[in-house]
């Protein structure tokens, strides 16, 4: 009697290199911890180097592997610096991002060019180093994570949403363009997660009873459930699924407000 058939495919990533941007918390942290226990060795990205040190040691502390690169990816020498240092790649997480709640009459030049930069022009040439590696291999993987706010239109701020529609996009035209490479490109899109960026608005009980009343569970998001689509995106599980964004919302975009 066979053991196991070949339906199942594998959602394991040992031996697998995998580079995660933004990773010294919140979401970022969470996926490269995740990405680590399926087995990936985890480059992990941030501006802050004590506390991208002190993911490296809870990775580590669980026996798994973690390799931290101090970087400023919206500066073109620390994204050489970075693609300097690694020569292997399979995965790429484009994570890194940030928010200003303005209105759009009040976004200043500088705020613009600050939130292009961060959310988009870096997931771009992240995406441009990590796609010549994957060229090279005829094989990987980038995900990267974009929102709700990209989909839907939010009052989250005007320049946030139009960065991560943006990304959307980003996500299909790289998924048509590198698909000859085997190189899969898809995005995922969350709502509302406790993270250092959300805790102070989820305080607020009357904001986090706007959240709730637009989502369908009735509950903000738990970090671990941004994981598991992140990692079936990195495994060979995906390997059919390219140009895509999984929306990991409870439910939020099937009302579209």
């Amino acid at each position: 009697m066979k053991s196991s058939s070949n339906y199942l495919p594998s959602f394991r990533l040992e031996n697998k290199k995998a580079l995660i941007t933004g990773a010294s918390r919140g979401i970022g942290k969470s996926l490269a911890i995740g990405l680590a226990e399926a087995g990936a060795e985890v480059y992990i990205v941030s501006r802050t180097s004590k506390a991208l040190q002190e993911v490296k040691e809870e990775i580590l502390g669980f026996g798994l592997k973690a390799i931290p690169i101090v970087a400023d990816i919206t500066k073109q020498k620390d994204i050489e610096h970075i693609f300097s240092y690694i020569k292997e790649l399979d995965i790429l997480i484009n994570n890194a991002g940030m928010n200003i709640r303005a209105p759009a009459s009040k976004v200043t030049d500088e705020e613009w060019e600050k939130l292009i930069n961060t959310n988009l022009k870096s997931a771009f040439k992240m995406a441009q180093f990590a796609g010549e590696i994957m060229k090279k291999k005829q094989q990987g993987k980038i995900i990267t994570i974009s929102s709700v706010a990209g989909h839907v239109a939010l009052n989250t701020g005007i320049v946030y949403g139009i960065t991560k529609a943006a990304l959307i996009q980003m996500t299909k035209n790289l998924a048509l363009e590198w698909a000859k490479y085997n190189i899969h490109v898809n995005s995922i899109g969350p709502w509302y997660f406790s993270t250092p960026l959300t805790e102070k608005y989820l305080k607020d009980e009357a904001y986090l009873q706007t959240i709730l009343d637009r989502t369908p569970l009735n509950r903000v998001g738990k970090l671990p459930e941004v994981v598991g689509p992140a990692v079936f995106l990195s495994s060979d599980a995906s390997n059919y699924i390219t140009g895509q964004t999984i929306f990991v919302d409870g439910g939020m975009t099937i009302y579209g407000f």
